[in-house]
């Protein structure tokens, strides 16, 4: 899987908490839905779970140190820390990324050692630039 390229988000939620993921998709167009995938011993899953609202923050090649901020095991008060964000449909969306969408939780669905979670994308931004990609364990532009 590490050779199919794709790009970087940070999760975000009421807390503020939030992780690093790649998987990440669109799954429907009517409704607007798309999916995200947490790890079940994540801390963000939890806060997840209890709010069932968030937003997926797509990346821009400039921000790989909060690619690599958000995929550590730091505090969410730590990982937020001269972070610069704002609210967006009652979550967390950072500033600088090429795009986001927020919304509710619609389901959560088990997928092995992961959550797949279902969002209405009720909210989105599309600021543009270029976004920061993944590829074969790398972070690339």
């Amino acid at each position: 899987m590490g050779q199919f390229a794709t790009g970087v988000a940070v999760v975000t939620t009421r807390g503020p908490a939030g992780l690093t993921t790649n998987a990440f998709s669109s799954l429907s167009l009517d409704p607007p839905l798309v999916l995200v995938c947490l790890d079940l011993e994540s801390r963000t899953l939890a806060a997840v779970r209890e709010h069932m609202r968030l937003a997926v923050n797509v990346l821009a090649a400039d921000q790989e140190e909060l690619a690599v901020r958000f995929a550590g095991k730091s505090s969410h008060a730590e990982k937020f820390t001269d972070v610069g964000w704002r609210e967006e449909d009652g979550v967390p969306v950072l500033d600088g990324v090429v795009a986001w969408v927020a919304g509710p939780v619609t389901e959560l669905v088990a997928g092995g050692d992961h959550v797949i979670a279902i969002v209405e994308a009720e909210a989105v931004g599309a600021p543009g630039g270029e976004p920061l990609l993944f590829h074969g364990g790398a972070y690339r532009r």
